[in-house]
């Protein structure tokens, strides 16, 4: 049985504050903060360019809290509405895939080639971050996936438990127009348990960003999750500050070639 009070005091995280002091935007239409930043969809990967970044460059195109800015620390350990919210089921197979993928954090699929985690201890909310070491058909393929779902998940009902049922709702968000392709969604799960879970007429509601970018060869996802009310500013530099790393590890091994 999940009490929200258990929840929301047991959580090891929480908000963002440090993203206007980066110069990156959280714009209602997602414009990228840097023009220069900006990419066509049909840009070609650069000749020069290897194909695979080695297991030191993954690591150093991975954000930080640094990045980030206040409150944002390394990562205390997984939210406790990880298991309590996300590990659900629901018979809608397309539906379920989703909801795999958010509680492993391998939207990409396995293995990831580098991974970190933020937390925000403000809002109680967690930023996980990782870079795949797939190819870029496959990246697009998840791409294409992940734009079908706010269409074939908009709504549906998941279980948590035996007594726990979710209403659950995706929908499209914006992204900054970074990188070659990108998709976007917002994923929030209500949680309706029994009377006494809810004594005070009040549902517990999980918000999760989800981001999911190509460059070039590259691509990476995150999600971006608190209770109530997700620090979507975090969603969008990590973004923008994602795409920029990759670009700056990839100029800087050519130079080293």
């Amino acid at each position: 049985m999940i009490r929200r009070a258990l929840l929301v005091s047991s959580l090891l995280l929480t908000t963002v504050t440090g993203c206007a002091a980066l110069g990156l935007e959280h714009p209602p239409t997602a414009d990228p903060a840097d023009p220069s930043a900006r990419a066509s969809t049909s840009k070609p990967a650069a000749p020069s360019t290897p194909p695979v970044l080695t297991d030191t460059q993954a690591q150093a195109a991975l954000i930080t809290d640094t990045d980030l800015g206040a409150p944002w620390i390394p990562t205390q350990g997984a939210a406790t509405w990880r298991d309590g919210l996300l590990k659900a089921s629901t018979p809608v197979a397309e539906c379920q895939k989703l909801l795999d993928a958010l509680y492993t954090d391998e939207l990409f699929g396995a293995p990831a080639r580098a991974v970190v985690g933020l937390d925000d201890p403000d809002r109680s909310a967690q930023l996980r971050y990782q870079l795949t070491g797939k190819g870029p058909a496959d990246a697009d393929r998840t791409l294409a996936w992940l734009r079908s779902l706010p269409q074939k998940c908009a709504r549906f009902t998941a279980r948590a438990g035996q007594d726990i049922v979710e209403d659950v709702q995706v929908t499209d968000l914006p992204l900054p127009e970074v990188g070659d392709a990108r998709q976007g969604l917002r994923v929030s799960l209500t949680l309706w348990g029994t009377a006494e879970d809810n004594a005070d007429g009040e549902p517990t509601v999980l918000v999760l960003d989800v981001a999911a970018v190509r460059a070039g060869e590259d691509a990476f996802a995150l999600t971006n999750g608190a209770l109530d009310d997700v620090p979507n500013e975090a969603t969008q530099a990590a973004v923008q500050l994602g795409v920029r790393r990759l670009e700056d590890v990839r100029k800087q091994g050519r130079v080293q070639v």
